[in-house]
């Protein structure tokens, strides 16, 4: 498992890379947000962990970057022990926060226990329902064998509706899973990518209507 750990604190740095190497783990340890930015765009990492004071660019300031292109599980570390900081870092996408001076043992305990989760959740490599089949692999959908083109949020909505194909979405559901933000009533932007999603499906099926409104509801695949 590959960790990156985003750490300014040298001795801090040095004793986390030295647990995580002893346990196994692959870890690209920087000391910056900058750096760390640039090493999760040009690697792959199974978990980040991440301190919120950085130099250059904060810890808060990489989550909300890191969120807006990946869903790697991130734990932030803080000598912070407000419980509003904690609550604004979880609304931005961190999966956990450890508070300074942390026990090294609760701290592995806590990075294995997410990797668990993340491993148990991860969905099928492929899934399907009726002519359409999702490669999650690819990153590909295809109707009837032939591709279609779908923009990033669009893919979400169609996987996230293929993985739970008996489930009734709310718009505060979806915004809120695809988005990851609270809803706030705003109803365009999902119609928008809802009818999308909708009529480029449609343009490989004409006959084929894929996607139910329940009027005061929300929607799901037809089933």
């Amino acid at each position: 498992m590959r960790i990156l750990m985003v750490e300014d604190h040298e001795d801090v740095n040095a004793m986390l890379t030295e647990l995580f190497e002893q346990a196994d783990y692959q870890v690209t340890s920087v000391m910056d947000g900058i750096e760390g930015h640039r090493a999760f765009l040009q690697n792959e990492f199974d978990i980040v962990l991440l301190d919120i004071m950085l130099p250059y660019k904060s810890g808060d300031e990489l989550l909300k970057e890191i969120r807006a292109i990946s869903d790697v599980p991130v734990v932030m570390i803080s000598a912070k022990d407000l419980v509003s900081t904690k609550i604004d870092l979880l609304r931005l996408g961190a999966d956990d926060y450890i508070t300074k001076p942390f026990d090294l043992g609760e701290v592995l305990a806590r990075i294995e226990s997410i990797l668990r989760r993340v491993k148990k959740a991860t969905p099928m490599k492929q899934l399907q329902y009726r002519d359409i089949v999702l490669d999650d692999v690819a990153k590909r959908v295809t109707v009837r064998g032939e591709e279609v083109l779908l923009t990033a949020k669009e893919y979400l909505l169609l996987e996230l509706f293929m993985a739970n194909q008996e489930k009734v979405f709310t718009k505060a559901n979806l915004y809120e899973s695809i988005w990851q933000e609270e809803y706030l009533g705003d109803e365009h932007i999902i119609k928008i990518h809802i009818s999308n999603l909708r009529h480029k499906l449609k343009t490989k099926n004409p006959q084929a209507d894929y996607i139910e409104t329940l009027r005061g509801l929300g929607y799901r695949l037809r089933p």
